[in-house]
């Protein structure tokens, strides 16, 4: 029981950080006024998304109808919604690296033809994830390009799909979330639509969602155009399911199909016949976390996504004026030699308030003769090296929001701050290498594998920079 506790806090805990850092408030507003505006290419950019796709040379090869097809979808596509369903993986919620998911498919396999089009996002590789960004393309089963070459898995997986729950990135359809997520509790006739031998099976603290295993596999089966059949759903790294969606749960043979359709084990398939089953989508098997985290009371609605928020909570109102935050550069309080001295943003840059200025001339001549500094002097020193906001800083910087991390520094030093030498310098160097890297990689000029560069592992040369510092907008690009 205290392990399965330990684990669902944990995982509450890993989903409010992801809430908090991996999609901000600014990136959701400029998104959302792009995308309602029409301007979907704008929208994908304010998202972090690169398009990858021309619907101009679609249209010529494939006919301009399928192209009108994508392009109406491209108009509703709510790429910040996108971001915010996209698999993660732990300890620090990033982007499952080296994905690609489709989100539609337009058309079928003809007989010497070409094969469905699929609309798909992916995610670079681990060793070129700067940013988290994500890019957009379209594939249809040919050889994939130039651009989908450099990717470690171009075609779409078969377990990471969204094609079968446009709910999460479409903004016609956000509705269905409620629904699809099981937060009002379908079950018809209060029969169980879950063996319970399945429930068996589920790992102990796994948060399955269960008792939509029945629905979903409906979905996923009709999408293979069948009604009934095997399928498995992977509930953790080395843990398979192999299920039967049977539709007589009553067992009595009548074959009328009155009874709703229930999950049942199935018998265990070889191992060839395993890899063609159908897979029941990553989306469909977990307990969406922003339902968990409202029914414990973990999140307020105010924080999610407002598209998931007006999904999960109806009489939810559209939140007001945001609160007003104490301002950038307020005066903090330092206790030096026995008084309360403040230190605050003079012309942009962070200084001591309380001493004159002959003063902190004669105590910086004694620092650097290897004297003890004032107080004042060291909060200044320790939030120019390793700022309390570190934690903070590196959060944004991991999930791309460059602007975010630099507002807090800028709030924090000021922006005429020239940074020293230390943590906080570190990481803004390391996250603008790695934005260097990830543009390498989109340009084909990086190999195609760790083993040639690893910038997440390098630390900036301090060879013949100590003591001149850099300005944090120099540190990281704004890309």
């Amino acid at each position: 029981m205290l392990t399965q506790i330990a684990n669902r806090d944990s995982r509450l805990s890993f989903w409010l950080r992801v809430r908090e850092f991996a999609v901000p408030p600014s990136m959701i507003e400029t998104a959302t006024a792009r995308r309602r505006a029409g301007d979907w290419a704008g929208a994908c950019a304010a998202a972090g998304i690169d398009v990858d796709l021309n619907l101009r040379s679609l249209a010529r090869t494939r006919g301009r109808e399928l192209a009108a097809r994508i392009r109406a979808d491209l108009r509703h596509l709510a790429p910040d919604l996108l971001r915010w369903h996209m698999p993660r993986i732990a300890p620090n919620g990033l982007l499952r690296p080296g994905l690609t998911i489709a989100l539609a498919r337009y058309g079928s396999a003809e007989r010497d033809g070409p094969g469905p089009l699929h609309l798909v996002v992916r995610t670079p590789p681990a060793w070129a994830d700067a940013g988290q960004r994500i890019s957009l393309a379209l594939w249809d089963g040919s050889p994939p390009d130039a651009s989908a070459c450099r990717h470690p898995h171009p075609h779409p997986n078969r377990r990471f799909r969204l094609d079968l729950h446009r709910h999460l990135w479409d903004a016609r359809r956000t509705d269905e979330l409620r629904i699809r997520s099981g937060a009002d509790q379908p079950l018809p006739d209060g029969r169980p639509v879950t063996h319970p031998d399945v429930r068996e099976r589920v790992p102990e603290g796994h948060r399955c969602a269960v008792d939509r295993w029945a629905a979903e596999a409906g979905i996923l089966l009709r999408a293979e155009e069948r009604s009934t059949g095997t399928f498995t759903v992977r509930c953790g790294a080395r843990h398979r399911l192999a299920l039967d969606l049977v539709a007589d749960v009553d067992g009595d043979g009548d074959g009328e199909g009155t009874a709703p359709p229930t999950v049942r084990v199935a018998a265990a398939p070889t191992e060839r016949t395993a890899s063609e089953l159908p897979v029941l989508p990553d989306a469909a098997t977990w307990v969406l976390p922003d339902l968990e985290l409202i029914r414990t009371g973990s999140v307020e609605a105010d924080r999610l996504h407002p598209l998931v928020a007006s999904a999960l909570v109806p009489d939810h109102s559209p939140p007001g004026p945001p609160r007003i935050e104490d301002r950038a550069g307020q005066p903090r309080l330092v206790e030096c030699r026995g008084a309360q001295h403040r230190i605050g943003l003079v012309n942009g840059v962070l200084v001591p308030l309380d001493h004159e200025r002959a003063e902190i001339r004669r105590e910086e001549l004694l620092v650097a003769l290897t004297g003890a500094p004032l107080p004042c002097l060291r909060a200044i020193d320790e939030a120019h090296r390793r700022p309390d906001c570190l934690t903070g800083v590196r959060e944004r910087l991991d999930h791309g929001d460059t602007a975010g991390a630099l507002a807090v520094v800028e709030g924090l030093l000021g922006p005429e701050a020239v940074l020293r030498t230390g943590a906080l310098r570190d990481e803004l160097e390391t996250a603008a290498l790695r934005r260097l890297t990830y543009g390498l990689y989109r340009a084909g000029l990086v190999g195609a594998g760790p083993d040639r560069t690893r910038p997440d592992r390098v630390r900036p040369d301090r060879r013949g920079t100590r003591g001149r510092g850099s300005h944090p907008r120099h540190a990281v690009s704004s890309r």
